[in-house]
Order: C-alpha cells, then structure tokens, then sequence
C-alpha cells in the first residue's frame, strides 16, 4: 500500500470516506480492480516516487494523478513491508486467481477424486494469498506455514467428501432439495476449511501480538487483543467473501439447467458456469471486502493496560490506536 512509502506528511487514507460502508466499497473496488494487473514494475516504482514527492512536501496537494498512483500502490504493495505483492495473489487478480478453482469446485457430479482435487487447489491458492498479505509481525515457519496448509486440505476434503456422501442418503428431502443441497457442499467446505485457515496461518500473531500504532503512524507495541480481533474479523470474512460466489452461482446454475441449458453440451454448462462466477465475483467482492476496515481504529483502552495513558508528541492521551488487520 502506499502507506508504506516514507516521510512525514500523512497520506490520505482514501478518496472516500473509510469510516461509512459505501466509501469502503469503492476503495475496495479500486484495490480489487482487475485493470490494475496491466501495470508495470515501472509504472509501481513511478508511482512510489510521485507518493514520496507528497509524503516529504514536495508535491503540495493530492492530484488526480497522485490518487491513481495511490491506487497502484495499495492494490500492488504489501502495507507492512513495501514490497511489491506477487502478481496473481494481489487483491486486484483476486477475482481473476479464485476463477477457475471456483468453478472447478462448483462443478456439477464431480466424484471424489475430482471434490479433492479443488479442494486441494482451493486451500494452496488460499495459503498463498494469506501469506502474502498477511500482517508481518510474526512470519510463519516454514513448519508451520506446511503444518496449517494440511490441516487446511483435510478439513476442507472432509467435509467436502462427507457431505457429498451424506446428502444423497437423507430420506426426508425431495431430490430437488439433495440436488440443491449438494451444489452447497463447496461453499460449507471452503467456509470451514477457511475458518481453520486464518486462525492456523496467523496463529502467531494470536500468541505474541501485532503492531499497534498511534495517528501519526508511530509504533506504540504489539497487542493480542488486536491480534485476536484482526484474526477474528479476518475469519469472518472469509465467510462473507465466500457467501455470494459460493452461493448464488451454483443456485442460478440449477435454475439455468432446468430451462435454457436444458440438454445443453458440458462445455455450454460450463461456460455458462465461469460467466456466473466471474460476474457474482466482479459485482460482490467490494461489498464483501469493505465489510471490516483493513486499518483498523480502537479505543485504547479496549486493549491491553500498556496502552492506556500513553501521549503523543504535543502531550496529549492517545485514546484511538490503529492495527493493519490483514486479509
């Protein structure tokens, strides 16, 4: 993000109001925007320049031209460290990355082999976004980074592959209440699989605390009680995040299946699928994401006591701190 560019002058937050839900939802979908993917490693290090040249009171005031190059950075750079994000596990390739191993999950009649195999690629895509954007206090070991992804793929293929051997057997459900239910068994396994996910992933940052900060970007100590809601809220997102993807696209599909593409090919199913998921994907993810602030503001005194009566450079008690809660 390009909070991550030094110098004194504070930068904007956004060009919309971050405290009001509709304003998250337009930042999101800046940093989830798909066109940023065409920018260049030139066009990310111009854009640092442009946002030092404010940062250090070179450039007076914010300009169309420094907000598209704030929207370059948050949706490219990682808050914590200033490091550019791999290409397809940044926000702005998230609808993108998650295309294809959605749809391969909401697939209609697949057998075991086929549940565990989306799944499995579901979980190594999500570890990877995690890990890439997740707050850096406290990196994971590579132990624990390997330890996480696996409980991840069992939770996720057990569920999967349970309800899909369960659903069929329950008596008092017409098979179009099974039918519907079964296109639902991905959504359960990815929730639950990504609930395990996030705690596991960020575990140490449960345990040892997270980074908080003053107004001024200082850092006053790391808090677990910051660390365990960021975790929390994150959790909880990946719920909401999943919810309409998950959700909508397999119902729409049933729908579908059972009018226009009746006795269409797989491959017009399919397509039909992809065009689904892509557009639910488009339209929800800023709704989904802006659900919870990634800079999140608190009272400090709902944190830990070494928070409390601290003062700031002119002498004045800190009363709001701030975490990056992550993704």
């Amino acid at each position: 993000m390009a909070s991550s560019v030094p110098g004194p002058v504070p930068l904007p937050d956004s060009r919309y109001d971050l405290n009001t839900y509709i304003g998250r939802v337009k930042h999101c979908a800046e940093i989830s925007d798909p066109a940023m993917l065409l920018t260049t490693s030139k066009d990310i290090e111009e854009s640092k320049r442009l946002i030092w040249d404010y940062k250090n009171g070179v450039i007076p005031e914010m300009t169309p031209r420094l907000w598209k190059a704030k929207k370059i950075l948050d949706s490219s750079i990682h808050p914590d460290t200033g490091d550019t994000v791999f290409l397809p596990f940044r926000m702005s390739s998230c609808v993108l990355s998650n295309l294809v191993v959605t749809a391969g999950m909401l697939t209609p009649g697949l057998g075991n082999f086929g549940t565990a195999f989306w799944q499995i690629a579901n979980q190594s895509l999500n570890v990877a976004v995690n890990t890439a954007n997740a707050n850096k206090s406290h990196p994971l070991t590579t132990k624990q980074l390997v330890t996480s992804y696996f409980l991840a793929v069992g939770a996720s293929c057990g569920v999967a592959i349970g309800l899909n051997s369960i659903v069929p057997k329950l008596k008092n459900l017409s098979a179009n209440s099974k039918m519907i239910l079964g296109r639902l068994v991905p959504f359960a396994a990815v929730v639950s699989a990504g609930i395990v996910n996030v705690f596991l992933m960020r575990s140490q940052e449960i345990k040892k605390g997270i980074s908080v900060f003053d107004a001024d970007g200082n850092q006053l100590g790391t808090s677990k009680k910051a660390a365990f809601q960021a975790v929390g809220e994150t959790a909880a997102s990946r719920v909401i995040n999943a919810t309409p993807i998950m959700v909508i696209p397999p119902l729409l599909l049933v729908q579908l299946q059972k009018s226009i593409l009746k006795n269409k090919s797989l491959g017009v199913v399919t397509a039909a699928n992809l065009g689904l998921i892509f557009t639910t994907s488009l339209v929800a993810l800023p709704f989904a994401l802006a659900i919870f602030p990634q800079k999140r503001f608190v009272q400090a005194s709902s944190l830990e006591e070494q928070f409390r009566g601290l003062k700031d450079k002119n002498g004045n008690e800190i009363n709001t701190v701030w975490f990056n809660r992550g993704i």
